[in-house]
């Protein structure tokens, strides 16, 4: 497993991640047993950096990881911890708080959730439009200092909020949404990542599945967040997108790959600086995953690929506007 650095900050991670948050919420019912065997083998194969988030199944998700970690391995991975997203005992979102207070009280408990003495990489899930970023990135650089955080990261978040941030203390990584039919980041953001030394996570390099290859028309309508709340998997926007893929498959059979080893190697070709965070909640998944840090895209590769899905190809926002409207990288 090759490795990659974030931004100037220069945390080193393998050039493959793993996002956990399926095996925990919002894609309907995962098993735990698969769950905690799909961790393990992602950091057998090398696999570093590990998502999380204290509100993906209101604790769970951290609690899981924390079963994975008790097989060992904790000082061979960086965890990644999202944080700020306030949910109702039935699951319903209550918006962000990116207080100082609050941000040390909820490192405080995915500390103990975690059964870590520090996290990794700390970021709030989305901008606090009530806080000003200096607020949250100021008392995430004073956890840095009592030694709970090593690093601090950013997730959806505009240019301008990079900004300021980065004028409080060096941000390691922004995570967000980039896959051949997400592409908003490439519209002033992923420019100013680089000119402050700003490394990229990259998650939804499938775009929560439906660039996977394995997505079909049957499927529309599941009761978890695709069906339920994303447009692109919606009605007519599914049948356009879904054509797209098969434009991916005809080129990633001539590559004798698969469909989801293209989309995630097209992520990975955009930058050393990025990292792309996979989903896999199976281990056959993560195989096929995995399969991608051996996929080499020449650049007539990448010129087909975007003949066949150029960036503005998709058909539906890739959150509902209630969602869209909590974006601050969606704001121009």
């Amino acid at each position: 497993m090759q490795t990659r650095k974030l931004g100037r900050t220069r945390p080193q991670v393998a050039q493959l991640g793993l996002g956990l948050m399926g095996m925990s919420d919002l894609y309907g019912p995962a098993d735990r047993a698969e769950s905690l065997a799909t961790i393990r083998a992602a950091m057998d194969a090398g696999v570093t950096l590990l998502d999380t988030g204290d509100f993906y199944g209101m604790g769970h998700n951290e609690l899981l990881l924390r079963e994975a970690l008790l097989a060992g391995g904790r000082d061979q991975v960086q965890i990644s911890v999202k944080f700020g997203a306030m949910r109702d005992p039935n699951g319903q979102w209550l918006g962000m708080d990116g207080r100082p207070a609050a941000v040390k009280n909820f490192a405080a408990y995915s500390l103990k959730r975690l059964g870590v003495e520090h996290i990794d990489l700390y970021r709030p899930a989305r901008l606090d439009p009530n806080v000003p970023i200096e607020d949250t990135v100021g008392a995430i650089a004073e956890l840095i200092k009592s030694g709970h955080v090593k690093h601090i990261g950013l997730s959806e978040v505009g240019s301008e909020t990079l900004r300021r941030a980065h004028a409080v203390h060096p941000i390691a990584d922004l995570q967000i949404e980039y896959s051949m039919i997400s592409r908003g980041i490439e519209n002033g953001i992923l420019q100013t990542c680089r000119e402050l030394g700003i490394g990229v996570t990259a998650y939804g390099v499938l775009s929560r599945g439906l660039i996977s290859g394995h997505w079909s028309k049957q499927r529309a309508g599941e009761a978890d967040f695709r069906g339920l709340a994303s447009p692109r998997f919606q009605g007519e926007n599914l049948d356009h997108n879904l054509a797209l893929v098969e434009k991916v498959r005809a080129i990633a059979a001539e590559l004798g790959v698969s469909v989801a080893q293209v989309a995630i190697a097209w992520v990975a070709a955009q930058g050393e600086d990025i990292v792309p965070l996979v989903g896999a909640r199976t281990r056959a998944r993560l195989e096929e995953a995995l399969g991608a840090n051996q996929v080499t895209l020449s650049p007539a590769d990448l010129a087909r690929l975007e003949a066949a899905v150029p960036a503005d190809a998709a058909a539906g926002d890739r959150y509902n506007a209630h969602s869209s409207a909590t974006l601050d990288s969606e704001k121009r």
